[in-house]
């Protein structure tokens, strides 16, 4: 039964494993594949985790123990997927512009195969035929998700085929007897209306037509979470029963049943996440009081990249005074968190966290200004596990050779 993570555990891990730390709440991803499993059961759906959220082995292997499958969009992540214990068929390989032999090896390890432009689909038509089945990962022109920068089907996306181009696939599955088993879209992140996936739905629909053997059709996925007070988290229950609904009616014309892919991965695992730092400094100017942490975009570059938001938290000193800070990192960039944010007061040495932060957190990390990786633990029924153990100075050297 999912209990959420209390103050005092975060703390103890703090104080066991330092700060900076990730720390992964298991039982709260299984909790939100419970949802999804739950909301799509009228209807045969499968779910294949978007690791490209977080892809520590740990975490891989837990989500497969809950029943996902998963999806990669590099062969590296391909092969972490099978080193975790997924089998081939459980895989779902959707790269983009990669060079041709990525796909090729994706094939040898015969994982699912997504393709998503012209001229990739016409090499592999010409050299395997319908010997081995592929996916078309197709463009509908439709603009979603939260930010620009992770909205992806819109017309000046690079992901995915363009609709208007169907008549040129339709040439190549033709003339070089390709195997399409399913269709693919995915329109972006942080979709709060269902609606937005069912007139995916309906692309998908227009364009199922146009091929006989179709399996599946994968609707990416994009479901949003909270991040602040007032927001909702996209409602899947409704989704699940409009998309049975529309699906059912689909395949009587269809002449065949067909299965639903997602791919969730933010919606997974970014609540489960939380960032622990330290507070260095408290730095106030003429303006501004600034919280300096002893972490950076280096660690979380989510707020710098795109602009999110996440609440912040002084679990050191909860009941204190609300005060108005902004949180700034380490970096010698400009390197802020959050602006004009309300905490409670924030001394030197209160460990602060970051919700909502095991997405593309500790994923999109780096050692830029030398500075080192953060640990990763992983909080599963009641006890703390060491993941991931933190970069040390020598780190940063392994792969540099000295000729000098």
């Amino acid at each position: 039964m999912y209990e959420p993570i209390t103050t005092k555990q975060l703390i103890a891990i703090a104080e066991e494993f330092g700060t900076p730390v990730y720390v992964y709440h298991a039982e709260k991803i299984a909790q939100q594949y419970q949802k999804l499993t739950d909301a799509f059961k009228d209807h045969p759906t499968r779910f294949f985790y978007a690791c490209k959220a977080l892809t520590n082995i740990n975490i891989l292997k837990y989500i497969k123990q809950q029943g996902a499958n998963l999806d990669c969009v590099s062969i590296n992540e391909v092969k972490l997927g099978l080193k975790a214990g997924f089998s081939p068929k459980q895989i779902l390989f959707t790269p983009n512009c990669v060079d041709f032999n990525e796909i090729v090896e994706a094939l040898s390890l015969e994982v699912n195969i997504n393709i998503d432009n012209i001229s990739i689909l016409e090499q592999f038509g010409n050299k395997y035929g319908n010997s081995y089945p592929v996916c078309i990962r197709i463009n509908p022109h439709i603009e979603a998700g939260g930010n620009y920068k992770i909205s992806t089907g819109h017309i000046d996306s690079k992901f995915g085929i363009s609709i208007h181009q169907l008549r040129h696939i339709e040439r190549i599955v033709k003339t070089t007897n390709l195997h399409v088993q399913g269709l693919h879209m995915h329109t972006g992140s942080e979709i709060k209306d269902v609606n937005v996936f069912l007139q995916s739905l309906e692309v998908m629909f227009s364009i199922a037509g146009h091929f006989d053997s179709l399996e599946f059709l994968d609707l990416g996925s994009g479901f949003k979470v909270p991040y602040q007070d007032g927001d909702r988290e996209t409602d899947v229950f409704a989704l699940g029963a409009k998309l049975t609904e529309a699906v059912k009616e689909f395949e009587k014309e269809y002449g065949r049943s067909l299965e639903i892919w997602f791919e969730p991965g933010k919606y997974l695992v970014s609540e489960c996440g939380y960032f622990i730092v330290k507070a260095n400094v408290i730095k106030q100017t003429t303006a501004t009081v600034f919280v300096g942490v002893n972490s950076g975009f280096n660690h979380l570059i989510r707020p710098m990249f795109y602009d999110s938001y996440h609440k912040i938290s002084n679990i050191s000193n909860p009941d204190g005074a609300e005060r108005i800070y902004t949180v700034v990192g380490n970096i010698c960039e400009t390197d802020t968190f959050a602006w004009d944010r309300v905490l409670n007061e924030v001394r030197e040495g209160d460990l602060i966290i970051f919700h909502n932060a095991g997405a593309y957190g500790f994923e999109m990390s780096s050692n830029f200004n030398s500075r080192l990786k953060p640990a990763e633990v992983l909080l599963k029924d009641g006890k703390a596990f060491l993941i991931r153990e933190r970069d040390e100075f020598e780190d940063l050297l392994r792969n540099q050779l000295e000729v000098l």
